[in-house]
């Protein structure tokens, strides 16, 4: 690759290793609750979910206006109908709602800014004008251009309705979730009942959810759960009189016994360390779960050399399956490619099960294999890559937002934390591209298979362990005896050539004739010396007379 080129190339960033995850939440099912439970459950719920709704509106009206005196206010406000300490846990998870909205408001403004770029870059070029790599070119038709024309109008409309909210302070919020909000004028299409719905919308809506807190009795003072698996609820003011325990609490009929990491929690518990619990329903299944959670202090993760020592697995995602190849410290591919196939069609529940499923088999190959670290791109799809630069491409389009970037990568770096696995993520530029180009035909064989994401994951591996993507090439040696000696070296960055296939070898002294299509000898065919074979001089001679004459 020449200068020029490389300089037409965006900057590839380095690896890193990704940092573990910070918390932890287990999950266990409230069996044999009495109707009575479930009466106590659904009020305290009901109540407390109408509280938070009231905060929530109180909190969106403050806007940017809000301060410590403004939640202190809120707090004490929720504080006689319910408890202070379910006042902190209502107000906290106000302001986490409304800085997510603000968050997301913020990404929403600049996929605005982003398509209204490429939207007027491509109305300003000619009708039919050809793009590039660098920018996209003109519309194809004056239909097209005036149909986006229309859409570049609309979105300049959305950005300066979403500016003016954000200098206002304004934000958008849905308790119950804006997905189930929008199901009420689909219900044929969910296969619910507007009955059914009701109840779900209900049941989303309630907050039994209390914060836990170091020191306190168990870790929690408000929803508390015994090493023996006994689970009782500081009930609000207002319901204090369907307790049946001391201290306006109740004692729920059900044990909670945590299958899984239930060592790591019954030891947070009995040390007295800060637990959090939820109650949900689930309407559809008509159970009810706890789920606990606690924080982790962030544990050092490896260094990036020890996570190479024993090679590396690169894995490409995709919308269906992962594509992983095991490589060597040395860049090596080893074996054959794996895949690890999900369907990501259905709900929501179905495509969570695929995922850790897919996960799943990953890590366990990973370990069988030996290696310390697994290899992903640090992939983050966004509307406006796609939308305004793809609007044609719809099925590319499709098959980007098929792709759950961030739930693989959260799943995956949970999950490889619990089996003693590193994740190291790489730069995704040109991966696909180079690797079809510099791995797929060498590592096809008559008994594998390769395919575009097979060498996908090959070129990143190779960036995750430090090697460039492209191929070695074999330099040529110095004559036959090839005194240069092993011919499978690194060829260097500055060699021209480097990244191309390996040429035909013509050194082979057992085949050359065969190759050069020559017989056996290097001289021309010469007359034959016996008197039968001899040429007859007088012949040539007469023949020439006459053909004179």
């Amino acid at each position: 690759m020449t200068e020029p080129e490389k300089k037409q190339l965006r900057t590839v960033d380095a690896p890193f290793v990704a940092l573990g995850p910070s918390g932890v939440a287990i999950r266990d099912r409230l069996k044999h609750l009495t109707p009575q439970d479930e009466k106590v459950l659904r009020l305290v719920g009901e109540h407390l979910g109408h509280l938070a709704s009231l905060d929530l509106k109180v909190r969106c009206a403050d806007g940017n206006d809000h301060d410590a005196q403004r939640w202190a206010a809120r707090k004490q406000s929720l504080t006689a109908e319910s408890s202070s300490r379910w006042a902190g846990s209502i107000t906290k998870s106000t302001h986490d709602q409304w800085a997510l909205s603000r968050r997301c408001q913020l990404v929403h403004i600049q996929c605005l800014e982003t398509g209204i770029r490429t939207l007027t870059h491509r109305l300003s070029q000619p009708i039919g004008e050809r793009g590039t790599k660098k920018a996209p070119g003109g519309y194809r038709s004056k239909s097209e251009w005036f149909h986006k024309s229309r859409r570049l109008h609309t979105l300049e409309h959305r950005l300066g309705v979403a500016r003016a909210e954000r200098e206002a302070g304004a934000v958008n919020v849905v308790r119950g979730g804006r997905g189930l909000l929008n199901t009420r004028h689909n219900l044929a299409k969910a296969q619910l009942t507007e009955t059914k719905w009701r109840k779900r919308w209900e049941a989303e809506r309630w907050f039994l959810a209390a914060d836990g807190e170091s020191g306190k009795r168990f870790g929690n003072e408000t929803i508390r759960l015994t090493p023996e698996g006994e689970v009782s609820i500081r009930l609000p003011a207002p319901l204090a009189h369907l307790s049946n325990a001391r201290n306006g609490r109740y004692v729920l009929t059900s044990k909670v016994t945590f299958k899984h990491r239930g060592e790591e929690w019954r030891d947070r518990v009995e040390a007295n360390r800060a637990v959090a619990y939820r109650i949900h329903l689930d309407v559809a299944r008509g159970r009810w779960y706890l789920t606990a959670s606690w924080q982790r202090p962030l544990v050092q993760t490896i260094p990036l050399r020890t996570a190479r020592a024993d090679g590396m697995i690169g894995v490409d995602t995709n919308a269906d399956h992962f594509a992983a190849y095991r490589l060597d410290e040395h860049g090596n591919p080893v074996g054959d490619p794996h895949r690890f196939h999900y369907d990501l069609s259905g709900t929501a529940t179905h495509r969570d099960a695929q995922i850790r499923h897919a996960t799943t088999r990953l890590l366990h190959w990973a370990k069988r294999c030996g290696v310390a670290a697994i290899a992903i791109e640090d992939l983050d799809f966004t509307a406006e890559k796609t939308r305004e630069k793809h609007g044609r491409k719809k099925r590319f389009r499709q098959l980007i937002s098929g792709i759950p970037t961030g739930k693989l990568k959260a799943r995956l770096v949970s999950m490889a934390a619990e089996s003693g696995l590193s994740i190291v993520a790489v730069d995704p530029a040109y991966t696909s591209q180079w690797g079809g180009q510099h791995w797929q035909k060498p590592l096809v064989t008559p008994r594998r298979k390769m395919t575009r994401h097979d060498a996908a994951s090959v070129a990143i591996g190779r960036r995750a362990l430090g090697h460039p993507v492209r191929r070695r090439t074999a330099p040529p040696p110095h004559d036959q005896s090839d005194r240069a000696g092993h011919r499978t070296v690194q060829a260097d960055r500055g060699v021209r050539g480097r990244e191309e296939t390996r040429h035909p070898v013509t050194e082979r002294a057992h085949d050359a004739r065969r190759r050069a299509g020559t017989q056996q000898g290097t001289r021309a065919t010469s007359a034959s010396k016996t008197v039968r074979d001899a040429r007859s001089t007088g012949t040539w001679v007469q023949d020439s007379l006459l053909t004179t004459d």
